[in-house]
């Protein structure tokens, strides 16, 4: 076998390997082929395959040994939570979780991973725990709800929250640049705390906890949060969130925030610390209403008009004077939105006695009107695309909601509560990074995750196997430059 060589080759991420063997036949070269199987250990020249099982092999000495089949203990899903520890690694976040949560690591990466895989209540969490490749990975963590239950009280202690935002602003003060955007939502519950209390939001009376977040507009990145009771309107928490960002070192030049933070001091505190701002003017406000009273009837000229996607928008930017300092406001009326506005209106009073015609045309005039201000000048076409970018920020409180188990709210205490929070927000905080990454796939995070689910893996004493990967596995991983290992060892080393 001295004059023969090995030949390997990779299919579907699974490496095979060939024996070729040369001879001379009527003066001819001719290569016999001896299929050897999948690589178990290069190295060590162990290959399997379905006629000999596992057994070593060289050139020198043929197959000289057949190795013993170990004993299968478990089967795991693995792909899922395999490739969403890499991307971490990658990007070393998991580090930084190992870093600010010490002892408590494998128990928070564990609750990390079921809210990002799987979801649901923390009851669940160890159920799932016990049949992911997650319990290779962390396999110190401890998951039955009354030490969750610790654990978030613990994570949710004031210094820990502290010493996270400390870290994850330095990790991603390199990928930020410093326009933010800035909103909240309610978080409806029922808790005995000091947090909850009633709010009224559009008529709708509920028991709630505010909570604000704040995103990074260029890279989406959810940068903090802080929360609030119920009953604290929006209005009153922009300066202390600014104030809060910015105590971390984070430097701040625009804020994009909505009509529920415009205020008189709002914007005298923006401009005190001269960061720039674009928001809505509420129609209750006197320069809402001096600004359409004096524009308003002149604005459907096609000299206003601009197109924003596939809406078409007149908008007229005038000079306004922001307590001594220029500032400029964007009249505007949205075409299709006072088609809908008009026809909502009607259809509800057009046979409302009580109405006058003066009235209805009064009702009428502002149906599709909106006001933004910005201290800063931006052309009429560009002003839309900025403003609009806050709904972001719309989307990720459903990533939060709907996907990082946000809600419902099923803990007792500030502690737990804060703890909760955090860990929804560094869900969140992963659901957005692995969608970036996942950019110009055929992919999002979720459908990645469900796919990845189905990728097992076989654990025996000293080896972990993972199965082949089907064809939207192996795109998956293509796209993010990530290889399928062949075998791994039972203990993962960080």
């Amino acid at each position: 076998m001295s004059n023969g060589f090995m030949r390997y080759e990779t299919k579907n991420g699974v490496e095979y390997a060939s024996v070729y063997k040369a001879r001379r036949e009527g003066g001819k070269k001719i290569n016999d082929v001896e299929y050897l199987g999948r690589v178990i250990d290069k190295e060590k020249g162990i290959f399997r395959n379905r006629i000999r099982g596992t057994f070593r092999f060289s050139i020198e000495n043929g197959a000289t040994e057949i190795v013993p089949a170990k004993m299968e203990k478990l089967i795991l899903d693995f792909g899922d939570s395999f490739f969403l520890g890499e991307m971490l690694k990658r990007i070393e976040l998991l580090s930084l979780i190992r870093h600010v949560f010490d002892e408590r690591m494998d128990c928070i990466a564990s609750l990390l991973f079921y809210k990002v895989l799987l979801g649901g209540a923390n009851c669940y969490a160890e159920t799932w725990w016990e049949g992911s490749y997650a319990r290779i990975m962390f396999p110190s963590a401890k998951l039955p709800s009354q030490r969750i239950s610790e654990t978030l009280s613990a994570v949710g202690d004031e210094r820990v929250c502290r010493a996270f935002f400390t870290e994850y602003l330095k990790f991603i003060s390199s990928r930020c640049g410093d326009s933010i955007l800035v909103d909240s939502s309610g978080m409806p519950n029922n808790i005995h705390m000091p947090l909850t209390a009633i709010n009224n939001h559009n008529g709708a009376i509920s028991n709630e906890t505010r909570l604000i977040l704040v995103l990074e507009r260029e890279t989406k990145l959810p940068i903090y949060f802080r929360y609030a009771a119920g009953n604290i309107v929006d209005v009153s928490t922009l300066k202390t969130t600014i104030a809060e960002v910015k105590a971390f070192g984070i430097n701040i030049r625009q804020a994009i925030v909505d009509a529920g933070y415009y205020s008189d001091k709002n914007i005298k505190a923006l401009q005190k610390d001269e960061i720039s701002f674009v928001m809505r003017v509420p129609p209750n406000r006197k320069l809402y209403k001096d600004l359409i009273a004096e524009h308003g009837v002149n604005l459907e000229n096609t000299k206003y008009l601009v197109k924003y996607r596939d809406r078409f928008v007149y908008i007229k930017r005038i000079t306004v004077d922001f307590f001594g300092t220029e500032g400029y406001a964007y009249i505007a009326i949205d075409i299709d939105r006072k088609h809908d506005e008009i026809k909502s209106y009607m259809n509800k009073n057009f046979d409302n006695d009580e109405l006058t015609p003066d009235d209805m045309n009064s009702a009428l005039q502002n149906k599709g009107r909106f006001v933004l201000v910005s201290a800063t000048p931006v052309e009429p076409g560009e002003i839309l695309p900025l403003y609009y970018q806050r709904q972001i920020i719309e989307q990720v409180f459903d990533i939060s909601k709907n996907n990082a188990d946000l809600l419902p709210l099923r803990v007792h205490g500030i502690d737990t509560f804060r703890g909760h929070l955090l860990l929804s927000f560094i869900t969140t905080v992963i659901y957005t990074l692995v969608n970036q990454m996942l950019k110009n796939s055929d992919f999002c995070a979720i459908g990645a995750f469900r796919i990845l689910r189905n990728l097992k893996c076989k654990v025996f004493d000293e080896s972990i196997i993972p199965q082949e990967p089907n064809k939207k596995m192996n795109l998956i991983a293509k796209h993010v430059n990530l290889d399928y290992p062949t075998a791994l060892l039972p203990t993962v080393v960080w």
